[in-house]
């Protein structure tokens, strides 16, 4: 009896020991995140295997593992930038990114943890500054801002695409010019609406001339060949036609007086017909 607690003693300090340990060696990676493994003995960052994925693992407790997230990350930088005729202008972008999971452990080996400020930050200022420098204020108020966009993406995405860092995308937010030139800008381009509109009501109005000169013309060449087609004898006929209608009616009465035809009506008044 005496023997037990002098067992158990060294039973309960190697289980203590064991859950210190065990505490020690496991990660667990949470959603959206992936482990850069560091062997303290085996040369380092681990470079030539995945990273550890979302779940729990066990590893020597040696040994550290640096929890990235690889999720889509969100980047907002406002800058001022210069346009091609060498005024400030302030931009406000957004950049779409995510670090290579394939690469994350040569990311956290060459990079670092702070990849963001290191890397895609001055990446995402230089290519923004060089596009911009290539406008003008007026082209990046209005018509070249899709452009634009595209332009600071491609070569933000040229700088990254050896960084083991995959941008997404990169949107333009605002720009924001000198209240003198946007004044200047939105003045020029109401007149220039103004213009547009008053040439679309000329053109306009010319259409509307036009048709009706067709239209006259139309009805004259119809009024001509309808006045050669009227003889003596056509007109003659037309006009027996109509008295033998006219002595249809109850109320009238044909009077034939020599070459002449006239017609008494109801109220016994004489109508004249050629």
């Amino acid at each position: 009896m005496e023997r037990l607690p002098k067992i158990g003693i060294p039973i309960i300090i190697g289980f203590i020991i064991l859950v210190i340990i065990l505490a020690k060696s496991a990660v667990t990676i949470g959603s959206g995140e992936a482990g850069v493994l560091y062997k303290t003995f085996d040369n380092g960052v681990v470079t030539n295997k995945p990273p550890l994925g979302e779940g729990f693992h066990i590893v020597a407790p040696w040994n550290k593992v640096i929890v990235y997230e690889v999720r889509q990350q969100e980047l907002f930088e406002k800058m001022k930038v210069l346009s091609s005729n060498g005024l400030d202008i302030i931009l406000e972008t957004t950049a779409w990114y995510m670090p290579n999971p394939v690469d994350l452990g040569k990311l956290h080996q060459e990079k670092g943890a702070d990849y963001l400020d290191r890397i895609i930050k001055p990446a995402l200022r230089s290519a923004a500054r060089s596009v911009v420098g290539r406008y003008t204020p007026e082209q990046l108020y209005s018509s070249k801002r899709d452009i634009i966009q595209n332009e600071i993406f491609d070569e933000t995405k040229k700088i990254l695409d050896d960084q083991y860092i995959i941008l997404n995308d990169v949107l333009v937010r605002d720009v924001t010019l000198p209240a003198t030139i946007k004044d200047a800008i939105e003045r020029k381009l109401k007149q220039e609406q103004e213009s547009l509109e008053y040439e679309f009501r000329l053109v306009t109005a010319a259409k509307e001339a036009e048709k009706v000169i067709i239209e006259a013309e139309g009805k004259a060449e119809s009024n001509r060949i309808l006045s050669a087609s009227l003889t003596d004898k056509i007109l003659q006929d037309k006009g027996i036609d109509a008295t033998m209608k006219l002595a249809e009616s109850p109320n009238s009465k044909i009077v034939v007086i020599g070459s002449e035809i006239r017609i008494t009506n109801y109220f016994r008044q004489p109508i004249k017909l050629l």
